[in-house]
């Protein structure tokens, strides 16, 4: 299958370049910048990503190029740009002053075939300190801003092109036509790629890894090992195994809902309920990281427990998926985030590890789980916390305020579903507060719990703005959760966004 490499300088929108160059059914891989794979029959074309640094900087991140320059197409995007005119003899120098924000294409050359369909006028994003200022010798400009001399530039005899802004944002208006310009039009890209056709090569390719071994997998509801376990029952059926873990901090009804979900689709799951154990061990518990802690380890103990009761597992499924390994190391191979399912298995567990979903995003992967006939309502759910409601129950966790909680955001999750609310939204929920307010209750003096409602926009948690949601669906909302739920009196509605909050409180 054709292959775009795209070499991380250490952008922070790579993985945007990853996501754009899939959206145009091209398989793409991101690598660390001195990471281009040794054996690359199928790569037609690399995409070298901006970077925080200066090609000119003492840190800079200077590769060897020969074996790439010359012998692919390449596209270089901001510091990429940069650094392939800096290698090749031009002169890159500080800009005089940082340039962020949208930009006019003042001039576009009509023989750059980077810029098919692309007309002056059109707007850029820029983000960058430095610029070229000098072109090397055979290169040539292909487009500039006002204050952006070489915008783009291109040597048609290399197949080399750079870019100084930034075509994998949507702020850069043709930035998909430019895209798609180089990944098609010029790498000549078949566009095999999609979830039909992943479906089917990743089936195959599970059959002939897996046969006849047995393999399990621990389940949470959640969009990725839900798509991996269809996707899984699909290549080897009986021979997978799937444990769904009740740690007793799951929504209303969860544990049933889901496994109801599960067993329509012909998974063979097994699950466990293990409240009353992991309920007992944070009793008395009220630090937030404890707390985590406490809760994945007894998750380890009880998912172990029950791999132990299956005779003759040889695999360990995970629904890792491309983010997760991205985030998990940085551009020098480092790890700079952890994920809980990235970085090897126990050694005592004597198991290979599989993970189907491994070069996927979050986005194809609801695509192939919609490929694989998966209900839309399991698909498209809110994010939910590996910790559960015990991050939303600040303090102690009670089995008390557990069910309180569950009840209040039943009715929250429930009512944005009915308003036709729920899915304009990336996560909602609700946090039982530590405090206790007075309040009046027919001829009653209360003291009862007070709630906060949460519920925020986004496209990739990194950054998340509060949901404005309808006043009178508020007012509601409100008078619904202090009638029918016993214990609290008081409703709020958190509007802060992140940063400086995170979506939750703990």
């Amino acid at each position: 299958m054709d292959k775009i490499v795209i070499l991380d300088f250490g952008s922070q929108t790579t993985q945007l370049i990853g996501r754009r160059v899939r959206e145009l059914g091209t398989f793409c891989e991101i690598v660390p910048f001195d990471r281009f794979p040794s054996e690359a029959p199928d790569v037609i074309g690399v995409i070298l990503s901006g970077s925080p640094l200066s090609v000119y900087a003492p840190d800079a991140l200077l590769p060897d190029l020969s074996g790439i320059l010359d012998h692919y197409p390449v596209l270089g995007i901001c510091y990429g740009a940069q650094l392939i005119s800096f290698l090749s003899g031009g002169k890159v120098g500080n800009s005089g002053s940082r340039e962020y924000g949208r930009a006019l294409l003042n001039y576009v050359n009509r023989d750059c075939r980077l810029f098919d369909g692309i007309d002056a006028g059109s707007q850029v994003w820029m983000s960058h300190g430095d610029s070229v200022n000098s072109l090397p010798e055979g290169f040539i400009p292909a487009a500039s801003t006002d204050s952006v001399r070489n915008a783009a530039f291109w040597n048609p005899e290399r197949r080399i092109w750079g870019v100084q802004f930034h075509p994998e944002v949507v702020h850069t208006a043709d930035g998909k036509r430019l895209l798609e310009n180089f990944v098609v039009g010029i790498c000549g890209s078949r566009r095999e790629w999609s979830p039909d056709s992943f479906v089917e090569t990743k089936v195959r390719e599970l059959q002939a890894e897996i046969g006849d071994g047995k393999v399990i997998l621990g389940l949470s509801g959640g969009v990725d090992s839900t798509v991996a376990a269809v996707l899984l029952n699909k290549a080897v059926g009986s021979c997978l195994t799937g444990i769904f873990v009740n740690h007793g901090l799951l929504r209303k009804n969860e544990f049933e809902d889901v496994l109801a979900d599960y067993r329509k689709l012909g998974l063979n799951v097994k699950g466990v309920d293990a409240s009353s154990l992991f309920l007992g061990a944070l009793k008395a518990v009220e630090n937030p990281e404890e707390k985590r802690k406490i809760i994945g380890r007894l998750f380890i103990e009880v998912f172990e427990a029950e791999a132990a009761k299956i005779p003759g597992v040889e695999y360990l499924a995970q629904g890792t998926i491309y983010p997760d390994r991205i985030e998990s190391r940085n551009i020098t191979g480092k790890v700079i985030k952890s994920h809980h399912n990235v970085g090897g298995l126990p050694e005592h567990l004597n198991l290979k590890l599989c993970e189907p979903l491994k070069w996927l995003f979050k986005d194809e992967v609801r695509s192939v789980g919609l490929s694989l006939g998966i209900p839309k309502h399991m698909l498209f759910r809110h994010p939910f916390p590996g910790p559960g409601l015990a991050v939303r129950i600040p303090g102690e966790v009670t089995p008390e305020k557990v069910h309180i909680l569950q009840d209040v955001d039943d009715i929250f999750i429930r009512s944005l579903r009915e308003e036709g609310l729920y899915d304009g939204i990336w996560q909602a929920g609700a946090i039982l507060l530590p405090v206790r307010t007075v309040g009046v209750m027919g001829d009653e003096r209360t003291y009862d719990y007070a709630v906060a409602l949460r519920a925020v926009t986004s496209s990739d948690a990194m950054t998340a703005d509060w949901a404005s949601l309808p006043e009178g669906f508020l007012r509601r909302l409100s008078n619904e959760i202090i009638n029918k739920v016993r214990g609290v009196n008081r409703v709020c509605y958190d509007i802060s966004s992140k940063p400086p909050s995170t979506i939750e409180w703990e």
